[in-house]
Parts: structure tokens; C-alpha cells; sequence
């Protein structure tokens, strides 16, 4: 009788601590055998995506590994040197902030390609496979593979992002939340990729909150950190619809350089209404929201706050414009400065759109950190040190920091477990209930669900003229 195969990647013992000794991750043993996916699963902040980088000895700075070892195909895989060789040589990774994986000067193509055509055979060979991926993927390979990360949404980044990182078949791949902000088709493309792999004898190490997702593909999931108690969730009546919105657009048109995005969309949102924008990947959703936002200018049209005319650009806009208008963005590691303590970004607005003297705004950035479910200790600590779902709630308590009269959400639960995106969506039923206006652009249906009204994008544009109640749909055909 044979005993149980040898994994092909083996961990044991991984602990990994902060600088000032705080454990992050504290004696986590796995296997990937090959052939088989292998998701970490646990709440946000738990240290999921520290473990991948840890067994990648990739740490950010701040944090080290204190202990444990790495054995890939029966061969221990040093710290340091030995390590980078390893993985550049056997794993492709798909990091939870896709667009900082992407150069920005390159192309969707030459992004996938980079550093990789010598191991495909050629350029040709590698540009051939790097069209049929994206192809693959959903994406329209003729449209994106000449464009910038800049012009695509995050949906199309998070592809191109995993394109790369399979390009050249890696005998392990490691995502960190590969379906966040991805629409329900392009989920169905990267589960049939992971079971490909899996037939062909890749292993795959994959950290994701979507737990549909981690049932489709997962063959084992390994359980870190503990499950905090689920906070209360709020309810509350829909609003009345006799008062004048608060936001409104009117005629936008909406491109990226040499292409269309959105033509002649009008859209309303009243005081205390969750509307949710849905659509799949790459139908504009975020360039409407960042347009609103004064962060894209149209080429058409106007937006106006409650009657007012919105300058086009957050820089031409007036203070109380600023603070009118708050945008959370769906890639919050771009949003906050790392060399800053998270806290230092909610007591800026605090400070310079509201007046706030400089004690009131400490402990009201500490109030807020725990309304959006964090630890007020975090405020303390730089982007870095903390988790995907703990950056997109910093983000979160900055946008209300400012106290807007309209909250602009672009996919803010991708990143967060299931009982944390219930909490932060809670806290929005509640904030609606006192007078705010949200716009959420998302993919998930428990978002979805709890929206006074659905707008769909279709075919470059949204309905002008939407239903009244909750969760009822508008579409454009």
C-alpha cells in the first residue's frame, strides 16, 4: 500500500509579525498537491493575503517572516535570492490590486507579455497566446490589446492582470481576490481557467470572499484567523419620492481617447436613496461614476447638485462642491497616500472641508473607523500594514469624514468578507435613512438587493426615467 502523494507545494509553520512584533499570521500549515485549488478563507484583516505573500517571500515593507518554511516539489525554497529565482521560474500571481500589477505606460498586450515572450518561444508565439487569453477571458482582444490601463475599467484590468499571470502556464498560481469587481460572465471564465489548470496539473492558491465562488472551484479551503460576530444589520423604510433630487445629470456623453463609453445618459438620485448601478465589465459603470465625481470630464452635458451647476472637474468645483460629492474608488490602494497613517486621511476632510479644529478631528476619524467596523488603533498604521478589505474601509470613513450629501461607491464590498460588506452596507441603509444619497456601482447581488432602484448599463447608455421602488430594474435594451 502507497502512502498519500507528496504535495507539490508545502508550507509549514508560517508566521509572519509587523515591525513592532504584532503577529499578522501565526503558524499556518498547507498543502497544494498538484492538480488542485487550495482557497484561504477567513474574515478581512485576518492575514490571507499576508500567507500568499509570505510563501512568495514577498512581504511589503513593515512586515517579515519570524518563522516557517516553503517546500516546492520536495525542495526547500529559501528566503532572499533562491526564492525570487523559484518564483519567477514556477508561480504567476494575480495581486489583489491589479492596476499597481499593470504598468500604466504599457499596453493591455504588451502588459500581458512583459518579461514573458523568451518562455512562450518567440514574440510571435507569445503575442498569438496573449491575444487568444484575453480573447478567453472575455475581453475583446482587437479592442483592448492597444489600450492603457488607463481607459479600461477595473473589471478589464483584473483580466488583463490575470492574463499575465497565466500567460506562460505556471505550475502554481496564487489570486488574491481574482473575482473582485468582475460581473457574473467573466466569473463563469476565470472558474473554467482554474479548473482547466486543475486538470492539468496545476496547482492553484487563491484567497477570494465570494464563497460561490470558492465552491465552484476549490477542492480545499484552509480557515484563517477567527470570525468576528457579525454586527446588526440596519433597516430601514424606502424614502418618498415628492422631494427635488439631490444629484442629477443630464445628457452626458462619456469616451476614453478614440472611443466611445457612454452616450446621453440622465440619471437622478433623491436625498436618502440607494440606487445601484450594475452592468457587466467594461460597460462604463466606473467612468460614470468618476464623470459625477469631476474626475472624468465629459464631452457632454451637465451634473448639478441640488439645482446648482457641478463645474466639470474636481479643481474648478467649490469646497462646499467638494464636500457635496464624495467618491470611494474600486482600487482603494490607489486612493491613500502610503507614507501616511490611514488616520491622517479621514482627519483631512475633517480639517479642510468642514473646519473641524484638529482634536475634534482625531477623535471623530477614530468614531468613524469604528462605524465602518475597524479597530481605531489601525489609525495609526500606513495603507500598507493593512488588508484590501481594510483599505477599502479607511476609503469608506474618509468619503463620510467630509459629510457628504452624496456618497459615489465604485464596487466598495469587492474586497470584503461577506459579514463586513454586510456591515458597511448596513451602515449605508443607515446614513440613507439620515438624508444621504448613494450611488453604488456593483456586481453584487446582496448590494443589489438592498437599492431603492436599479439602473443597468447597456449598450452606452442608462435609462433616463426609472422606476420608483426598491430593487425594481431599468434597463436599455
Amino acid at each position: 500500500m502507497t502512502g498519500a502523494p507528496e504535495p507539490l507545494l508545502r508550507v509549514r509553520g508560517m508566521t509572519v509579525a509587523a515591525r513592532s512584533g504584532r503577529p499578522i499570521v501565526s503558524g499556518v500549515d498547507l498543502d497544494a498537491h498538484p492538480g488542485e485549488a487550495v482557497a484561504l478563507a477567513g474574515p478581512s484583516g485576518c492575514g490571507k493575503s499576508t500567507l500568499l505573500r509570505a510563501v512568495l517571500d514577498a512581504l511589503p515593507p513593515g512586515l517579515r517572516r519570524t518563522a516557517g518554511t516553503v517546500t516546492w516539489a520536495g525542495e526547500p525554497v529559501r528566503p532572499g535570492g533562491a526564492a525570487r529565482r523559484w518564483r519567477r521560474a514556477h508561480a504567476g500571481v494575480l495581486d489583489q490590486d491589479p492596476a499597481s500589477a499593470v504598468n500604466p505606460l504599457l499596453t493591455a498586450r504588451a502588459a500581458v507579455l512583459e518579461g514573458r515572450t523568451r518562455a512562450l518561444g518567440g514574440r510571435r508565439a507569445a503575442r498569438g497566446r496573449a491575444l487568444e487569453l484575453l480573447d478567453a477571458l472575455g475581453l475583446d482582444a482587437a479592442d483592448v490589446a492597444g489600450r492603457r490601463p488607463h481607459t479600461l475599467s477595473g473589471g478589464q484590468v483584473q483580466r488583463v492582470a490575470l492574463a499575465r499571470a497565466i500567460l506562460a502556464d505556471p505550475p502554481l498560481l496564487v489570486l488574491d481576490e481574482p473575482t473582485s469587481g468582475l460581473d457574473a460572465g467573466a466569473l463563469d471564465l476565470v472558474a473554467a481557467e482554474v479548473r482547466r489548470r486543475g486538470a492539468g496539473g496545476g496547482a492553484t492558491l487563491l484567497v477570494s470572499h465570494d464563497p460561490d465562488f470558492v465552491a465552484r472551484v476549490a477542492d480545499r479551503v484552509v480557515a484563517v484567523g477567527a470570525r468576528p460576530p457579525a454586527p446588526p444589520r440596519a433597516t430601514r423604510p424606502a424614502p418618498g419620492r415628492g422631494g427635488p433630487p439631490v444629484l442629477n445629470a443630464s445628457g452626458l456623453r462619456l469616451s476614453h481617447p478614440g472611443r466611445p463609453v457612454l452616450e446621453d445618459v440622465s440619471l437622478e438620485v433623491r436625498a436618502g436613496e440607494l440606487v445601484a448601478v450594475t452592468g457587466p465589465s467594461g460597460s462604463g459603470k466606473s467612468t460614470l461614476l468618476r464623470a459625477l465625481a469631476g474626475l472624468h470630464p465629459p464631452d457632454g452635458g451637465s451634473v448639478a447638485l441640488r439645482g446648482r451647476p457641478l463645474a466639470a472637474t474636481a479643481e474648478a468645483r467649490e469646497r462646499g462642491q467638494l464636500r457635496g460629492v464624495q467618491f470611494v474608488a474600486q482600487d482603494p490602494a490607489g486612493a491613500l497616500n502610503p507614507a501616511h497613517p490611514v488616520g491622517a486621511a479621514v482627519v483631512r476632510p475633517l480639517r479642510v472641508l468642514r473646519g473641524v479644529s484638529a482634536q475634534r478631528a482625531r477623535e471623530e476619524a477614530r468614531e468613524l473607523l469604528s462605524r465602518v467596523g475597524l479597530d481605531p488603533a489601525l489609525a495609526g498604521r500606513r495603507p500598507r500594514e493593512l488588508s484590501g478589505g481594510q483599505r477599502q474601509r479607511v476609503a469608506v470613513a474618509r468619503a463620510l469624514a467630509a459629510g457628504p450629501d452624496v456618497l459615489l461607491a465604485d464596487e466598495i464590498t469587492s474586497a470584503l468578507d461577506a459579514d463586513t460588506a454586510d456591515a458597511v452596507l448596513a451602515l449605508l441603509e443607515e446614513l440613507c435613512g439620515n438624508g444621504l444619497a448613494v450611488l453604488l456601482a456593483t456586481h453584487a447581488p446582496g448590494a443589489v438587493a438592498r437599492a431603492h432602484r436599479v439602473l443597468r448599463v447597456r449598450e452606452h447608455g442608462l435609462p433616463d426615467a426609472v422606476p420608483p421602488h426598491r430593487t425594481e430594474h431599468s434597463h436599455v435594451g
